[in-house]
Formats: C-alpha cells, structure tokens, sequence
C-alpha cells in the first residue's frame, strides 16, 4: 500500500497545486518539515513513509508550476475577429464528417494578416465541404475569418475545444493543396487503415447500424444518426460507443472473462487476450488519450493478475494514475481521465463482488458478462451526474441487457470491416451474421430512450456528494453476502441456457445466420407499388420500390441522413439500387447520392447532360468512372419498365433543352401504376413548366412532388392546371434560410387542394405512399 500512498500524495500535490498559487513561503515550510521526518526515520518507517509522501506532494505542486505555460507569443488565437487571415498548416486528423459539412483540424505554422508572412503556432477547426478530398498529412493554405470557438447555453463548446488544443474556427476558407505525405508514416497508414475499414462497414450495412458498428469498433461517432445519438444520451448508453475507460474496462473485462472461460485459467494466454483486445481498441480508434489512458490501466491490471497479485491491483491504478497526472498534470480536471481512473475502480473493487463463484459454464459466462459491466456503470454514475447534470434511470438496465451482445457484435464487426477489405461480397455475406447483434443493440438503447422519465435533468450540486455516493457504494459492497440477490437473479435467467455443452457453442452463431438466411429466402415480394419522400432536410430524394426493383430519385444534401432513410426502408441484406437519377447536380439533390455509389452496388444511372463546377458533383463523376456504373442520359420519351405494372417516363429534358439553365433542365419524371401516377418535377422554373405543358406529354398525375421545394419560381397556375393533382408533396426544411415553400405556392395549391391534402416533410417527417394501381395509402413519421 506504501505506493497507493506516495501516488496519492502526487495527485493531491497536483490538485493543491492547482488550487493555490505557487509560492516559495509554502515551499520552504514544506521543505522545513520535510528534512527532520527523514532524520527521524532511521528508526520509524512510518515517518519514512510520511516523509516521502511529504516529498510527492511537494513534488506534484512543483511539477504543476513547471507545466504551466509561459506567454504564448503570436498563436493565432489573437487573431480570433480580426478579420480575413491567410495559414499555412498541417492537416493533423484525418477529417471528420457531419451530414454535408466536414471538420478538420489544422496546426498553424505561419500566418499572413497583411502583405508579410510570419512564423505562429496553434491549432484551428476548420468548417469544409464533406467531399473536399483533403487528409492527414496535407499542408494547407487557407483563407478566412479566424473565430472564438461559441460557449452555448448547455454546452462550452470553447472549453470542450480548448482541452483538445483548440481555441479558434474558421468556416469554410478558400483552400490551396501546398503538399501532401507531410506526416508521419505510421500515422498515415493508421488513418487509411481506418478508413477503409469504415467504408468496408459502411458498404455492408445500413443505417444506424453501420453508425454503430463504426463507433464501436473504431470509435468514429461523427457519423452516428442524430435520433439515434438522442437515443443514446436519453438510455444513459453513450459509454457503449465511447472507446475510453469505460468502454475498454468492460471490453477488457469481457474478453477476461470469456478467455478464462475458453480458454482455462491455468495459462495466460486469457490475460493476453484480454490485453489485445484492449489495445487494439485504442489503435482502432486512432490512440486518442481517454483510449491510451485505459489501455495502460487495463494492462496494469491485468499484468497483476498473471503475477497472481490480484490484490496489488489497487496499486496499480493508483501508479498509473499518477503517472499520467505527471506527465501531463492538466488531466486531472479532464472528466475523461476522471471517467477512466473511476471505471476501473469499477472493475477493480466492484465487479469481483458480482462474479459468479462457479465458473465454467454458459450461465456464470452470462453473470460474469453483466458483473464486468455493471461494475464501471456504477462507479462512475456519480461523476456523469456532477459534469453532465442529468441523470439517466434506465442507464443500468439498459447496459446490462445491451452488453451480452457486445461480444458478438465487436467480433462480427470487426471481421466484416476486414473480410470487406478482401472483397466487398464477402464482407456483406459475414454482415449477416452481424446484423443481429447490431440491430439487438439499436432496440434497445430505442427501447428504454422512450420510456417514460427516462432521464432527468439534476442542476448543479457539490461535489461532496459524489465522494459520498461512492463512499456509501463502497460501504454496500463490503460484505460479500450483499448482493447475492442480483447473482441469483442472473443465474436464474443464465440457467435456462446453462445446459448448453462448451463445445456445442458454435452452434448459437450458426443458428443465428441460418435464420437469417432463410428469413431472407422466404420473405414476401410486396406487389404494390411503394414511393418513399424521405425527409432530408433541404433538399429532394424518393425511393420506388417495385417487384423487387428499387430506383433513387435524387439523394438531398445530407449523406448521413439519407443513408438512415435507406436503411429503414430497404432490405438490410440488399445492397443493391437497381437505378440511381439525379434530376440536376445542385449540392441538395446530389449530396446524399455520393454516399450511395460508395455504400451500395448501383445498376444504372439516369441523369440530364449537364455541365457544373462543384466538389460533390465531381467526387459523383469520380466514383462513377472508377466504378464502371453504367450511365444513361435522359431525354423525353425514354420508357424504363418497373415490373407489375409499373412504368416510369421521362418528360423532360429535350435533348436540345438541357444544359441552359442547371434547374429548368431538371429531369422530369411521370411514374404511372394503373389509375395512380406520381409526378417528380426536380427545380424547374416557370420556363419549364410551361414547355412542358405546351408538349404533347401526360403531365396530369395523382401525387405532385412540388418543384424547387416550394419556391415561387415554380408550380405556377397553369402547370397546375395541366397536373390536376389530388395530392400535393414539398420537400423542404423546417425553418430554412430560403423560407421555403413560399406562401404564393401554398395559397395556389389550397385553390385545388384541402389543408390535409399538402404534405410538408419539414410537418410530417418521410412520407410513404403505397398503391396496387387502385388504392393508394399514406402513411407519415409524424
């Protein structure tokens, strides 16, 4: 215990340090008091032991003062609203993207405010196009205003961005490539490893489930729905998705457990799975300081128990701990490191007391699972309550029912993200066997999000009581006999899986792909015709499905949002898009058609003969031409037959109309099944609408997709005239810069239609239209 001691004299001469300013009177006391404590310990090793604490404390107080930094001279953070700037930086991370914008981060080397470059330092967030095409390692140059990062009113984004180093942003600059393969070689090869893994998921998955799978594999959240986020936050399940302490404590304590159970405890070869599995967490998810802090402190442990001192255990957490506090002494007010030291306090003290006491079959497997979680989730509910003010009451349930999955989804994961690198086809064969494990994990964070008083706020309180919260749960789990109950509890529920033989385990896998499989092979071919308007926000994408047929009409300008909308509606096992069209290449109708040519396998693309400078429409015929799709130019009277009945004609453009003006040459379209038909009319303008009612087509339709998503530039009176709609469909967002649909529109539409006749998407969310060419249903998300 003498090192528990000394490391936690270090951490509180830190935390004084921190407290109080340094002075020279305080360190002489100190040192005054310091010297006869060692005289006098010849002969009291207590006093020994109190001098060399004395002296840890001194220690840390000192070390702080050393760490603090001096006058930073030229950081670009003076030049936070001073106007247009030109950097010279580095690319430090690979960038991360978020719906149709990306973030990357920029270390600063020189900086230019008027005609002279000079040397700076510092780091920026920059706000970029998704599809830019810049990563780790390129040297930029860019142009734009310098800006403090904004403190919000539930959230200090500038202090969240602050601990990362970051105190400026700068939203989208004009942007010059100075030079690439700057960096270093190693963290190259990290960065484009996970990023192939991440497009291998994202391949063979839908949405959220690709999301999630990144997330826990590879610690990439950018990309995670919001709704489903909200889930997270709402089930107090975040820490499932976050590669740090909790999420490699229960990782390491999971495969400590299941490799014990494999593999026997007699040889360590259970503990170097276990230490594996928690570093690879961290190189996975790009060795971010939360994930390395863990790792050491999973391997500290586990290195106790293989020298069969489960007991020094303890000890180690608190050297490691005071270890990273000296190295760099500002991470002891960071709550991530804070989360860290008390999740595997969890594990440490918690769990040994919730372990089944007869290990070696499926059911103390189970127990010892939820034992491995429930031990980080306790320990470290106090401290998420104080930072974060809220409290989830499902958080423990809703982990312990999530975590048995954990196991299978992190494996089945990780080999799709592998196999997918082998051969795409491969990797969506195994994602098979993943989908379950994924989807389990959705419901139920989905599950327990809407229950009812599933979280609540708490207000700022002392933070005495977290020491006495965790004084108390320490007092509690004392005696082994405390919590018996809960043992009994999950052995009963493991029992009835606890005749399962060892050997036979292969077989739960394999049941579960050969339902799949055959789910698959025997579901029902839908007859019906099924148009899908998704909610995208600003911007127009529907999907047709038909006899097994699926056609995507535009994808908006969010990818993330887009590939959630696919994913809830096409089959998880099909990749497939049998035909993509892309009415004009205007960023919020193409964004979201990128992610599709690198998600799924497109048959054929429809799209008018256009000319247009931007970053998504080039990446578009970048990944078109590389992958060899098949490309169709659309021009009037084209014909693609649907099956069952369904025909989809192209109206527009001519061929000697396209190419004018970027929306009046916006392909037209007329899908037809029996007496209902559906009209999708892109961003066309008054122009078009009236060549097209000059034309010898049938424009008139049940179901109008109004054009330019409500602008008064279109569906003007006389084309509404011609179309004769029963229903009225605008694809909008709700409250968007351009006050889209205008009121003129929507004063012309209610001449012929009734208020519940006009769905908005920003009202009604994605709007889902079945026929058999007779009937036609609608069924709306809100």
């Amino acid at each position: 215990m003498t090192l528990v001691y000394i490391s936690v004299a270090w951490v509180a001469g830190v935390y004084t340090g921190s407290r109080l300013p340094f002075a020279w009177g305080l360190t002489l006391g100190l040192l005054l008091v310091l010297a006869p404590l060692i005289f006098l310990s010849r002969h009291h090793k207590r006093l020994l032991i109190a001098g060399v604490c004395l002296a840890a404390l001194l220690g840390g107080m000192l070390r702080l003062a050393a760490s603090l930094p001096g006058q930073e001279t030229n950081s670009i953070h003076d030049y936070n609203g001073l106007g247009e700037v030109t950097l010279r930086g580095l690319v430090e991370s690979q960038p991360e993207p978020r719906g149709s914008y990306s973030r990357l981060r920029l270390a600063a080397r020189e900086v230019k405010s008027g005609e002279d470059w000079s040397r700076t330092s510092g780091a920026a967030l920059l706000y970029m196009p998704r599809f830019s095409g810049y990563s780790y390692g390129d040297m930029l140059e860019v142009r734009g205003k310098l800006e403090t990062p904004p403190t919000f009113y539930d959230f200090d984004y500038r202090e969240y961005l602050a601990r990362q180093g970051i105190g400026s942003i700068m939203s989208y600059p004009s942007v010059k490539l100075v030079a690439q393969n700057q960096g270093s070689p190693a963290l190259s090869w990290l960065h484009r490893l996970r990023a192939s893994l991440s497009r291998s998921l994202a391949a063979a998955l839908p949405e959220p489930q690709a999301a999630l799978a990144q997330s826990m594999l590879l610690g990439q959240r950018s990309e995670l729905p919001p709704p489903f986020e909200d889930a997270l936050y709402r089930s107090g399940t975040s820490h499932l998705i976050a590669i740090s302490g909790m999420h490699i404590a229960i990782v390491t304590g999971l495969c400590l457990g299941f490799g014990g159970w494999l593999l026997g405890r007699r040889r360590p070869t259970y503990i170097l799975l276990a230490l594996g599995a928690a570093w690879g967490y961290a190189v996975l998810a790009g060795m971010p300081p939360s994930a390395v802090r863990a790792a050491i402190m999973a391997s500290l442990f586990l290195l106790a128990i293989y020298l069969g001192r489960q007991r020094s255990a303890p000890t180690a957490l608190a050297f490691a701990a005071a270890a990273m506090v000296g190295l760099k002494p500002q991470v002891l007010s960071d709550v991530g490191f804070q989360l860290s030291v008390l999740a595997m306090a969890g594990l440490i003290f918690i769990t040994p007391r919730l372990r089944s006491p007869q290990p070696g079959n499926i059911a103390s497997l189970a127990l010892d699972g939820l034992a491995y979680s429930a031990g980080p989730v306790l320990a470290t509910l106090p401290l998420l309550a104080y930072s974060f003010h809220r409290i989830s009451t499902v958080s423990l349930p809703a982990t312990l029912l999530a975590m048995p999955a954990m196991p299978g989804l992190i494996l089945t994961s990780a080999v799709t993200a592998a196999a997918g690198l082998v051969w795409p086809g491969l990797g969506q064969a195994i994602a098979l066997v993943a989908w379950p494990f994924l989807t389990y994990t959705v419901k139920v964070v989905e599950l327990f999000a809407a229950l009812p008083g599933s979280i609540f706020g708490v207000g700022r309180f002392n933070g005495l009581l977290v020491l006495a919260y965790l004084g108390t749960l320490t007092l509690f789990l004392w005696p082994k006999t405390a919590l018996k109950w809960l043992k009994t509890v999950v052995t009963s529920v493991g029992g009835a899986i606890a005749s399962i033989k060892p050997r036979r385990w292969y077989m739960v896998p394999l049941l579960v792909l050969a339902v799949v499989i055959w789910w698959a092979a025997l579901a029902p071919s839908d007859q019906r015709l099924k148009v899908s308007f998704l909610d995208v926000g600003q911007g127009d994408a529907a999907l047709i499905q038909v006899a097994g047929r699926q056609v995507l009409v535009d994808g908006g300008p969010d990818p993330q949002r887009l590939a959630l909308e696919l994913g809830r509606r096409l089959p998880f096992w099909d990749r497939d898009i049998d035909l993509v069209v892309l009415t004009h290449p205007h960023d919020d109708h193409i964004g979201g058609l990128v992610e599709v040519l690198r998600r799924y396998r497109v048959r054929q693309v429809l799209e008018p003969a256009l000319s247009y400078n931007s970053v998504p429409y080039a990446e578009w015929q970048r990944l078109l031409d590389e992958q060899g799709t098949p490309r169709r130019r659309a021009e009037t009277g084209q014909h693609i037959e649907l099956g069952n009945g369904a025909v989809l004609m192209v109206l527009h453009p001519a061929g000697n109309e396209a190419g004018l003006d970027i929306d009046n040459s916006s392909v037209v379209l007329r899908l037809e099944k029996g007496a209902v038909s559906f009209l999708f009319t892109g961003d066309i303008g008054l122009d078009a609408e009236a060549r097209l009612a000059t034309e010898p087509v049938e424009l008139g339709s049940t179901v109008l997709k109004v054009a330019h998503h409500g602008s008064n530039t279109s569906t003007g009176e006389p084309f509404l005239a011609a179309v004769r709609p029963r229903l009225a469909v605008i694809s909008v967002a709700a409250d968007n810069r351009f006050g889209h649909p205008r009121q003129e529109v929507i004063d012309r539409l209610r001449q012929r239609l009734t208020e519940d006749r006009i769905y908005l998407t920003s009202e009604r969310g994605s709007l889902d239209f079945t026929t058999d060419g007779e009937r036609l249903w609608v069924k709306t998300e809100k």
